[in-house]
């Protein structure tokens, strides 16, 4: 099993993103003192790690990405402000120390072991170490979802959209104290029709279009697109705060 997906970060950058709310929301979560070692586990293109460093210009940060388009974007954004690295979330990190906190945005729902990811987290922090995240949540993207089984027969195969007592479970099990596991509903509303096939085509169905010949994606993406319910991401959040035991 793998994390790693090659990603269109340039694309992705230009989109009209809830990300970034979610993002701020972690970041509100950490409680940093602004001299700790951070790794930011799939970091994307930086985004995040920037609006930390912002804040916390003395923080070091790690960030770790499967894709290198998204660790190419990073660095751009971040110069030698964080050391980036290519590395698979499921496999043994490599941080160059304990780190005293990990944060994560929209990056867990790709990952399906959750246990093996969270053991792989536990073992690159320190005790005491807190953990800060945000992905789909359980219920997330029912509207996308559903109008891909009427396209194709069949959901998305490449999420896992965890509930919170599953999750709490987990992480218990992992090494963690829980602090807060919560499902926060955030529907998005994308009326502009090419906005929406570009966000679907960029964020939701890029491992779906990798699968096909490149003339079958633009036509793919409408079909699912005129499948949907109502032009909304009706996204459901799972946010994380644990403390390594």
């Amino acid at each position: 099993m793998t994390s790693i997906r090659e990603w269109d970060a340039s694309s992705y950058d230009s989109l009209p993103l809830p990300h970034v709310a979610w993002g701020q929301r972690v970041l509100d979560r950490m409680g940093l003192t602004g001299d700790e070692l951070v790794l930011d586990a799939g970091c994307g293109t930086g985004r995040d790690a920037a609006a930390l460093l912002e804040r916390w210009p003395g923080v070091r940060m790690v960030g770790i990405d499967g894709s290198q388009q998204m660790l190419d974007q990073a660095r751009e954004r971040l110069g030698d402000r964080a050391t980036l690295i290519r590395a698979d979330l499921l496999e043994p990190l490599p941080v160059p120390e304990p780190v005293d906190a990990v944060m994560s945005v929209a990056a867990f729902h790709w990952i399906q072991d959750h246990t093996l990811l969270f053991t792989r987290l536990r073992a690159s922090m320190r005790t005491g170490a807190t953990l800060s995240t945000d992905c789909g949540g359980r219920g997330n993207v029912a509207i996308v979802n559903d109008a891909l089984a009427r396209v194709t027969g069949d959901e998305h195969d490449g999420w896992e959209f965890a509930g919170e007592d599953d999750t709490r479970a987990k992480l218990e099990a992992t090494g963690f104290e829980v602090r807060s596991v919560l499902l926060r509903p955030d529907p998005f509303r994308i009326e502009d029709p090419a906005v929406l096939e570009r966000y679907l085509a960029t964020v939701m169905l890029g491992s779906k279009l990798d699968a096909m010949p490149e003339a079958d994606r633009a036509g793919f993406v409408t079909e699912v697109r005129l499948a949907m319910a109502e032009p909304v991401v009706d996204y459901v959040r799972l946010e994380i705060d644990a403390v390594a035991r």
